[in-house]
């Protein structure tokens, strides 16, 4: 996958909202869970030691209520970097060849994050759902097949903290890698 031309394709969380959030029905839902979206000061602190520049490519979908409850977080991590994350918004069923080549066990799952470095090189992949999340839908299995994204303040914490844990993972790896560091002197 030409990871850069896909890169270029996607949308700023703003524009992506904008050209494919339903003003009536996704968009009230994408503001509140943005408002609900609260990192401690920790998080704040550890999101402005990154030094690597992290181009990080979110296939989505707007009416998607994981992608209403977890893609927020993103945009606040990457609001609370000084531009170390370059966060930009694909809409799944608009590009079904990165959709086919971001399937998860067999499916079109969203939302996938796709971490990259600042020349494009793929470095990792995470999604549709941190691992508080699908403990949570183990334990109430015989519900909906679909998730609605709908979290307590207290889930919306956890699933935070553990998105958070893999930028910082890729951040370390963007960090540590010997290539980036002879590429950057360091």
């Amino acid at each position: 996958m030409d990871w850069k031309a896909v890169f270029e394709q996607a949308l700023p969380y703003k524009k992506f909202l904008k050209q494919y959030a339903d003003p009536q029905k996704d968009l009230t839902r994408w503001k509140a869970v943005y408002e609900e979206v609260v990192l401690t000061e920790e998080q704040q602190s550890l999101l402005g030691q990154f030094v690597r520049m992290m181009k990080v490519l979110c296939l989505t979908g707007a009416w998607c209520g994981d992608c209403v409850s977890q893609c927020p977080i993103f945009q606040r991590f990457s609001e609370a970097t000084d531009c170390k994350i370059d966060l930009r918004f694909i809409d799944r069923d608009a590009h079904p060849n990165v959709a086919e080549e971001l399937g998860i066990c067999a499916g079109k799952r969203v939302p996938i994050l796709v971490f990259l470095t600042e020349d494009y090189h793929e470095c990792a992949r995470y999604g549709d759902r941190t691992l508080s999340r699908y403990r949570q839908m183990a334990a109430e299995l015989g519900g909906a097949a679909c998730s609605t994204g709908i979290t307590t303040a207290g889930q919306l914490a956890t699933v935070t903290q553990e998105w958070l844990d893999e930028f910082e993972r890729v951040q370390h790896m963007l960090r540590t890698s010997a290539r980036l560091r002879q590429m950057h002197g360091d």
